[in-house]
């Protein structure tokens, strides 16, 4: 493998740079994958205007949201909250948390319910 680097000889560590290399590669590849994978993104046939930039940025925001929430699989976080419009405001701040019948339902314990397999199977990320 060849790459560049504007680090001298003595600053350039091959185990460092390796190990950067892969971090890098690592993040490319989680992130490419759910666009593939669970945004089918290589199928849009959208490609006008500003359309294509919203929609990246949207897919963004979900996979951040979700994360940031502690789901570590976005295909069965989303398949989750499909169905759980109060649960969507609640993560994105619009209410409050939501309360049914003295249960609180919280971004925690939405992530619990998608790790736990309460929800469909999406496709794996």
């Amino acid at each position: 493998m060849h790459g560049i680097t504007s680090l001298t000889a003595w600053q350039a560590n091959p185990a460092d740079i390796l190990a950067g290399n892969r971090g890098h590669w690592g993040v490319e590849n989680r992130e490419h994958y759910v666009r593939d994978r669970t945004f089918d993104e290589d199928r849009s046939q959208v490609r006008t205007g500003a359309s294509p930039q919203f929609l990246a940025t949207a897919r963004n925001i979900v996979m951040s949201l979700l994360r940031l929430a502690g789901c570590e699989n976005v295909a069965r976080g989303i398949e989750y909250l499909s169905r759980r419009l109060d649960q969507i405001l609640a993560l994105l701040g619009v209410l409050p948390e939501p309360i049914r019948k003295g249960d609180a339902y919280t971004t925690t314990r939405l992530c619990r319910a998608v790790h736990a397999g309460r929800c469909r199977r999406g496709p794996d990320d």
